[in-house]
């Protein structure tokens, strides 16, 4: 069938699925240019909080532990408690 050969000579499905797998990769290079954009925001916010004073690092534990379920966090907060009673450390 000729109808099924483009104007390189190649099969239409390839062309296709060639400008469909371009359509995937560039955007999946969009959207690697937009976190990158949004880690240096991120890296910007910690820096502004840094220069006002505030603990970067327990910020990020803050951030993390907000993330989680209460349930969870309260779970680990109770063994953590009894480890350090039994490490003399409460």
């Amino acid at each position: 069938m000729i109808d099924d050969i483009d104007e390189t000579g190649k099969p239409a499905s390839y062309r296709v699925t060639a400008d469909e797998l371009r359509q995937f990769i560039e955007r999946y290079e969009r959207l690697e240019i937009e976190k990158k954009d949004i880690a240096d925001q991120q890296k910007e916010v910690m820096a502004e909080a840094k220069a006002r004073g505030y603990d970067t690092k327990v910020m990020r534990k803050v951030i993390a532990l907000r993330k989680r379920d209460r349930d969870e966090i309260a779970e680990e907060e109770a063994v953590l408690e009894m480890y350090k009673e039994a490490l003399g450390m409460a």
